[in-house]
């Protein structure tokens, strides 16, 4: 899945490119649909919070917002802290993995500009 291409080889086609932009995408969507799941059946399961509500509470502190809702339970809290540091570097990895086939993409081709350009300069 992230096997890109080095810099001293040519840029990939359009189709590729847009075909791993598309895959890197799921795999986000995947880590974020499985880190909402986890949030919302542990906000249910400790916070004893409704389905709405826990689903609020994980998607707001998944999205770097913070909780909604008072937790009463210690058992609760200990799992909202633990899900926040979670939900912080998962946060971080995602877009990471969104925009690293557009960042890797503009690097390339702009280190096969510069070598181009070495390359005139020698003849």
């Amino acid at each position: 899945m992230f096997n890109y291409e080095q810099k001293t080889k040519q840029l990939i086609t359009k189709k590729k490119f847009y075909k791993r932009l598309r895959d890197n995408f799921l795999l986000a969507f995947v880590i974020i649909a499985f880190s909402l799941s986890m949030g919302v059946w542990g906000y249910m399961w400790f916070g004893k919070l409704s389905f709405p509500d826990a689903v609020l509470n994980a998607s707001m502190i998944l999205g770097g917002m913070g909780p909604v809702d008072i937790l009463k339970t210690d058992a609760a809290k200990y799992f909202a802290s633990f899900y926040a540091l979670y939900s912080g570097i998962t946060l971080i990895t995602t877009v990471g993995i969104l925009f690293s086939p557009l960042v890797h993409r503009m690097m390339h081709r702009f280190h096969l500009e510069t070598d181009n350009e070495e390359d005139d300069d020698t003849n």
